[in-house]
């Protein structure tokens, strides 16, 4: 299991110190939220301070975009080289063309589904997708509680995924943490997003090994 604890829940007045912290602690990636206010009712970072993190992660990047006008976003960050991009499907007119530009830059592409969102929605767009992000607590905040529902629609994305493209992979974001990470791994989910369960933990490193199972 790849872990990525979320930025959002660091502490903002000290950023690179929780940054720096992270990837020592052993996390596979560094999550980062981008919220516009229009698409969730937060409002979070801007490429300044995107790019100010990337500078001291020694970690790759993984974009998520909770915005209204995809593309915009898409070619603000773009310069950053994260790892991964992804967008939300339920915001997207035309998401296999967004793919295609995010790729174009070299990055991989990843969808992301709301917990209302029926996995089936990215069926046909699977073959060209790397990556697969279920929300398991509705997008916009942190700490919030786990919603069970995200097991069995992993499980669904899971088998339709290997049938299409088995490399994609499947992300989980949402009240993680060592309570529900076995059966998040039994339902084949491949990364997990962790904020508050990392960062309000006594140790970031005991917290990021106790979800690499």
């Amino acid at each position: 299991m790849q872990v990525a604890p979320s930025v959002l829940s660091a502490d903002f007045g000290n950023l690179q110190r929780d940054v720096e912290a992270i990837c020592e602690a052993g996390c596979d990636l560094v999550h980062v939220d981008v919220m516009d206010g229009h698409f969730v009712p937060n409002l979070t970072i801007g490429p300044v301070v995107v790019s100010a993190i990337a500078k001291c992660a020694t970690k790759p990047l993984d974009v998520h975009l909770m915005v209204q006008n995809n593309t915009f976003f898409v070619e603000l960050f773009a310069p950053l080289k994260p790892k991964y991009i992804t967008f939300h499907i339920e915001e997207e007119k035309h998401p296999h063309r967004l793919i295609q530009k995010i790729k174009s830059y070299g990055i991989k592409a990843g969808v992301v589904l709301n917990p209302h969102t029926l996995p089936e929605m990215v069926e046909y767009l699977l073959e060209d997708l790397d990556m697969v992000l279920l929300m398991s607590v509705n997008p916009g905040f942190g700490g919030q509680s786990f919603i069970k529902s995200v097991i069995p629609k992993a499980k669904k994305l899971h088998d339709m995924r290997n049938k299409i493209n088995p490399d994609c992979l499947i992300e989980v974001d949402g009240g993680v943490s060592d309570k529900n990470i076995q059966q998040l791994k039994e339902v084949g989910v491949d990364v997990v997003v962790a904020g508050s369960y990392v960062f309000n933990h006594r140790s970031k490193k005991e917290a990021i090994e106790s979800l690499q199972i």
